[in-house]
């Protein structure tokens, strides 16, 4: 899709979803919901699958001042970072891109978004 950071980690699937949280807490967001999606297809269709886990990211300074300039960018948030669990058992940690998800001619808006992408790619690269 290219519309990600993705970095692939040397952390047990438990772990790299702590400290994915932690990384994001130390670049400036909240997690909002956290979705194990393993867990949700197990309880509603009886499907096994990887471990997969949603993390829905908010910076509320950043959300506040984006849905400022355009109402519709509610539908990009929380900005979602995933970890799952590769069959190979390596564990992939992915934050959507705002450059890449949000192209715009809107100058505030490309800055906000330019500063929220080098944030959640610190925390992906502190992993």
């Amino acid at each position: 899709m290219d519309l990600d950071i993705t970095k692939e980690v040397a952390y047990s699937f438990a772990e790299a979803v702590e400290k994915a949280k932690e990384a994001l807490k130390s670049v400036g967001f909240g997690i909002l919901v956290e979705i194990d999606m393993k867990d949700t297809i197990k309880k509603k269709i009886g499907k096994d699958m990887m471990n997969y886990v949603i993390l829905g990211a908010c910076n509320p300074t950043y959300a506040y001042e984006v849905l400022n300039i355009n109402p519709e960018i509610g539908l990009l948030l929380p900005c979602n970072v995933i970890v799952y669990e590769k069959s190979d058992g390596g564990v992939v940690v992915s934050s959507i891109d705002p450059l890449k998800a949000l192209p715009s001619n809107d100058e505030k808006l490309s800055k906000i978004a330019s500063e929220v992408a080098d944030k959640l790619k610190k925390a992906v690269d502190m992993l």
